[in-house]
């Protein structure tokens, strides 16, 4: 369900859907880091995942993030980057919510 939850947000193979979720998330980011998408933030991984259809395989679950995972080293450094809790609107947080269904989490 995970990998249909990214892909309804318009994360695709064929690339971002227009006046999806997921190009609102670009658009915001890009806004927030001065034009560009950063490398590793919440667009470029769930664009990743919309493409390879590897939401499950990278630790994103219905069940929430896998230990040894990829996103639970996402999760990890996003928690030492900010003193111990994950950041709401941070990549961990919004990766997971769309992973699960929801909107992201909002800077």
């Amino acid at each position: 369900m995970s990998n249909q939850n990214v892909h309804n947000a318009g994360f695709t193979p064929s690339g971002i859907s227009g006046g999806s979720l997921a190009s609102s998330l670009m658009s915001r980011e890009a806004r927030a880091s001065g034009g560009g998408v950063p490398s590793g933030g919440a667009t470029s991984t769930l664009q990743e995942m919309g493409a390879r259809g590897t939401t499950h395989s990278s630790g994103y679950t219905s069940s929430g993030i896998s230990a040894g995972s990829r996103a639970s080293s996402t999760m990890s450094g996003e928690a030492t980057a900010h003193g111990g809790g994950v950041p709401r609107g941070g990549t961990t947080s919004t990766v997971q919510s769309i992973a699960m269904g929801g909107k992201g989490g909002r800077r």
